[in-house]
């Protein structure tokens, strides 16, 4: 099978990768770039665990083709910290003790930080709305949901 040659921006980082024509996003990230903080779930769209952004907007990147993304700017959990410096989100959701098993937690984060760009001052519903694409089976998502809105207050100072 031949494999086509895209170049595109991860994490602020200009890269190139050769895909196969029907291998997903996810698998181009964790088989070929080696990104492997993106978790696959189900494969169809269901949970969220594999969620990344593309130019700005939150999609399941098992859903997307590896050879749509060219050009594009993808941001995966590996791009939320700076350098050793953790994103508000993700120290509020260890304070918080919002994760458990680690499945969900990539694609709940990428999400919540989507939310909070989009929202940087959301209500409980509003967040509990804006998660409703990921799914966990460890935590129950109170935790979740008070990590997101602690980590909200904090960025807005």
């Amino acid at each position: 099978m031949t494999k086509h040659h895209i170049q595109t921006t991860l994490n602020g980082d200009e890269i190139d990768v050769l895909v196969e024509p029907a291998q997903s996003l996810l698998d181009v990230l964790r088989d070929e770039l080696h990104m492997t903080g993106t978790k696959e779930g189900c494969a169809t769209g269901d949970c969220g665990a594999c969620s990344v952004t593309i130019d700005g907007n939150l999609v399941c990147s098992c859903l997307v083709l590896g050879v749509e993304v060219g050009g594009r700017n993808i941001e995966t959990i590996e791009g939320m910290a700076n350098g050793d410096q953790l994103h508000p989100l993700q120290d509020k959701f260890i304070e918080h003790v919002a994760l458990q098993c680690g499945i969900c937690t990539p694609g709940l984060l990428i999400a919540a930080k989507h939310l909070l760009e989009e929202n940087p001052d959301p209500t409980e519903e509003e967040v509990r709305y804006g998660l409703a694409g990921n799914l966990c089976r460890c935590t129950g998502y109170q935790k979740v949901v008070e990590a997101v809105l602690d980590a909200a207050q904090v960025m807005q100072k």
